[in-house]
């Protein structure tokens, strides 16, 4: 699934607690609160943003360097190869001819001139929305155990019984609450049309005001109960509240939560047949499709700006990397990835040059997990750099997993190659890590600017994403600097040059995600450190110089 968190989640929260007739803790900020909108490629001491110093970097450190083109493959949703920010920064292989039918360069994907699409059928069709792994595992076990009693479980299933326990649990719990939240916001929605239609017609006027409900003189309590729904929503996101927005922000509540009942917990709902592969091979090559956009690459879009967008064309933002490339390969539907398209998506990156691989996607289950194991030694032995968003969950990922992960699977060894990330915001206070941000004092390696990243999506637009997916991108976003400024750096390298240039805080108490504690922020990831690309290329400066000497 694309564990990403977008911009209106806290929006919706807000307008939840007005109708529920709670006080919010907070507001939505207003434009003068918020941080600059490219804040993450800002500098701590200069700009007062918590970002990783990349423009401080290319007026000091980079200023008159020469660099090499480094390819990043960013394994997601998809790109819009066309965004007006990426031109020229999508990489094309210049070995096959597009549109004529021939694997020209004979590596198996034929047409595959921007990428691969591992989640389309040879007829051109795409998955869109797929199940969730959870949801793939409780159907199969279903079909074996169903209501089958412990007492009459063979000794020898006695193990592969006692998961599928967990999993039975696990299905219905989360598929329980996936249905609350999808009644409860269509409700919501409802209400709060309902209620703002009703008052406009009771004043008679085309927008209502906050000075309106407070004129407002009745004994009518339904009237009386849209003034206090629709005064609070005022109260809560602000008296500029747009209620157009706000039921479009619902809507897309509506809509994540409604995929999730129809589509991702859906246990008659299997889309696998539009891609016409053998799945039960997860070794099988070949399969897809060359269509790297897909039907909603938003996600996949988003991430390839915040690493390339173009920094010299005066549009929209600029990327952290200024001479970098992204391939595209989609893997990632709006449900949950299957192990086998990431593993041939790794595979397929490395093979076409990528030297870094960015993975903004993540699930609790991984049932083929030896064949992604594989995909990442192969990675790990041809030095490329795999860079994964850590997850939105607010858990410890010590204890609880965030697939893929950099240990193999039956054994204690890691991937050397993997950098696990997880997400920041722009001011160093109690707030600093992401609320919805997954980390790790074992797992996860540093953290990187994850909360109100703006960057591009399809059709030459841009928005602002929350997300350890965007933590990712800017991580993968430095280690392509630090390769394309000191090529000689292995991944190896580059990875031990980001985790230990991070910047550390002294005693900064921050509030543990999904927990109402303070703790110190060292102790959320390996490091303890938050990115900082200035202080990468110091480091990789002095490491370049000790060896000339």
């Amino acid at each position: 699934m694309k564990r990403r968190v977008r911009g209106f989640l806290l929006m919706v929260m807000l307008i939840a607690g007005s109708f529920a007739g709670i006080q919010a803790q907070g507001t939505v900020q207003g434009e003068a609160q918020l941080p600059p909108r490219e804040w993450f490629i800002l500098d701590p001491a200069t700009d007062n943003v918590q970002g990783v110093s990349a423009e401080k970097a290319y007026n000091t450190i980079l200023k008159g360097k020469k660099s090499e083109t480094v390819t990043v493959a960013v394994i997601d949703s998809g790109v819009d190869i066309d965004h007006e920010d990426l031109k020229g920064k999508i990489w094309v292989n210049e070995k096959e001819i597009a549109g004529n039918g021939i694997d020209d360069d004979k590596n198996g994907y034929i047409d595959d001139k921007y990428g691969w699409n591992f989640i389309g059928g040879k007829d051109g069709r795409n998955v869109e929305q797929d199940t969730y792994e959870l949801t793939r595992i409780y159907v199969k076990l279903k079909e074996k155990y169903g209501d089958t009693e412990a007492k009459k479980v063979k000794k020898k299933d006695k193990e592969e019984y006692e998961y599928w326990l967990k999993v039975k649990e696990d299905f219905e719990k989360t598929y329980d609450e996936a249905h609350q939240q999808y009644n409860f916001y269509s409700n919501l929605r409802d209400n709060i049309v309902r209620f703002h239609t009703l008052l406009k017609a009771y004043v008679g006027v085309e927008q209502i005001s906050l000075d309106d409900l407070r004129n407002i003189d009745t004994q009518d309590s339904i009237v009386l109960t849209a003034r206090n729904i629709i005064g609070m929503i005022y109260q809560n996101v602000g008296e500029d509240a747009d209620f157009d927005q706000i039921t479009q922000e619902l809507d897309k509540a509506v809509e994540h939560f409604g995929n999730q009942v129809n589509y991702a917990f859906n246990t008659e709902f299997d889309p696998r047949g539009i891609v016409g592969d053998n799945y039960d091979d997860p070794y099988e090559k070949g399969y897809g499709n060359n269509d790297v956009k897909g039907h909603d690459p938003s996600h996949g879009t988003h991430v390839a700006g915040i690493i390339a967008a173009n920094r010299n064309n005066e549009l929209g933002i600029k990327g952290i990397a200024d001479n970098v490339k992204i391939m595209v390969v989609r893997a990632v539907p709006d449900g949950d990835e299957r192990d086998k398209d990431v593993a041939n998506a790794i595979i397929y990156a490395v093979d076409n040059g990528a030297q870094i691989i960015n993975m903004s996607f993540g699930k609790s289950y991984s049932p083929q997990k030896e064949a992604v194991d594989k995909a990442v030694k192969y990675a790990e032995s041809k030095g490329v750099l795999l860079v994964h968003a850590a997850g939105n969950s607010s858990k410890d990922i010590d204890k609880g997993k965030n697939f893929p992960t950099k240990t193999y699977a039956g054994s204690k060894a890691k991937a050397t190659n993997w950098l696990e990330v997880g997400a920041s915001a722009w001011g160093e206070g109690e707030d600093f890590v992401g609320e919805f941000s997954n980390y790790g004092k074992e797992t996860v390696d540093v953290f990187a600017p994850g909360v109100d990243i703006y960057s591009t999506t399809p059709d030459n637009k841009y928005e602002s994403f929350n997300g350890t997916s965007m933590a990712a991108p800017n991580t993968a976003g430095v280690a392509a600097l630090l390769m394309s400024y000191y090529p000689e750096l292995t991944a190896f390298q580059v990875k031990d040059i980001i985790a230990k240039s991070s910047r550390k805080f002294d005693n900064l108490k921050v509030t543990k995600p999904g927990k109402e504690e303070l703790v110190d922020f060292k102790d959320l990831s390996i490091s303890g450190g938050l990115i900082n690309a200035y202080e990468a290329l110091k480091m990789a400066e002095s490491m370049t110089m000790e060896k000339k000497n």
